[in-house]
């Protein structure tokens, strides 16, 4: 039996298998997974309903399980229909949740373009597809070393 939080074998197996310097996207309900995503990666599909499971509850139970040493967001577009005044509330939870965990690193920002391009690169290993319906809720962590 696990004592740790992290339960869900997929996800599990996926972390074991990585090293350090592989990549974890976090994506929430509306990014494009089939088709942006890295040729190795381990895709985990989390999003049943709306909102549950959300991006925190991913983040929180996965830098839990390993150590983090750099995070990245995808930087809201600058103007349509889908940019932002301010920074998106849930980047600040984001890096609260990492602190928590001990992973106290600034989130790194990608244009949309540059995300897209890094989420799909062969260093990425696992994708956990969320629930989570706020936009701009997509995390890319790499995976640090264990200390």
């Amino acid at each position: 039996m696990l004592r740790s939080g992290l339960l869900h074998p997929q996800i599990l197996a996926a972390l074991a298998g990585a090293g350090h310097g592989s990549l974890v996207l976090i994506a929430d309900a509306n990014y494009p997974v089939s088709t942006t995503r890295g040729p190795n990666a381990a895709v985990v599909h989390l999003n049943l309903v709306p909102g549950t499971v959300d991006a925190l509850t991913v983040l929180t139970a996965i830098a839990a399980a390993v150590p983090v040493e750099e995070a990245a967001v995808m930087s809201p577009l600058p103007d349509g229909p889908y940019s932002l005044p301010a920074d998106p509330p849930i980047w600040s939870r984001f890096a609260a949740a990492l602190a928590a965990a001990g992973s106290a690193v600034e989130l790194g920002r990608y244009e949309r373009a540059d995300f897209y391009a890094a989420a799909s690169t062969g260093e990425v290993a696992l994708v956990v597809v969320s629930a989570e319906t706020q936009i701009y809720a997509n995390l890319l962590l790499r995976i640090g070393v264990v200390q």
